[in-house]
């Protein structure tokens, strides 16, 4: 029996020990993730997942066990302050003014 080197022992141990925080749409969205939890000093990883019951791939944002809590109010925060932001701009743009208010009569 082969024994793998020591380095490639430890990376798989180190991965092992982090869970998943999310899932992401695509590869754009888990570094973004990735990138907002360690600006957040939140250790982070990606990783490419099998999901059977989805028939496709799907990428799982981990952090360590230790952080995962701190990983979900982060996330959440971000997630709401973007839909925070979608909203008030898709307001601004339905906002449908009639131009006939702002016309004067004279």
């Amino acid at each position: 029996m082969a024994k793998r080197p020591r380095k490639a022992q430890k990376s798989e141990a180190e991965v092992q020990e982090f869970v998943v925080v999310t899932f992401a749409e695509d590869l754009e969205q888990a570094r973004d993730y990735e990138t907002l939890l360690k600006t957040n000093d939140i250790p982070a990883a990606i990783r490419e997942q099998d999901e059977e019951s989805i028939n496709g791939k799907a990428i799982a944002v981990m952090v360590p066990e230790e952080f995962l809590d701190e990983a979900h109010v982060v996330i959440e925060s971000q997630d709401a302050y973007d839909d925070f932001y979608d909203f008030a701009l898709e307001d601004e743009d339905n906002d449908d003014f009639d131009s006939d208010i702002f016309e004067d009569d004279f």
